[in-house]
């Protein structure tokens, strides 16, 4: 399957060409719930990320909240 380039949060990194937001995640093994992403510095809420197409060049930031005290 053809594969295109994209950042992940400041680095190279490939996925499958057609994949979205929602399946480079599960890719990952992040729970759709454990954070918050960000498409070319725009948020993509969760109910969004399945019909989030990535595409050549597309900047992805993974956002995880910090928990402690």
């Amino acid at each position: 399957m053809p594969e295109i380039a994209i950042e992940l949060a400041g680095r190279p990194h490939r996925v499958p060409e057609g994949s979205s937001l929602a399946d480079l995640l599960a890719a990952l093994g992040h729970a759709p719930q454990a954070c918050a992403t960000a498409l070319n510095g725009d948020f993509v809420r969760r109910e969004q990320r399945h019909a989030t197409r990535l595409a050549e060049g597309d900047r992805v930031v993974l956002v995880q909240p910090i928990v402690g005290g």
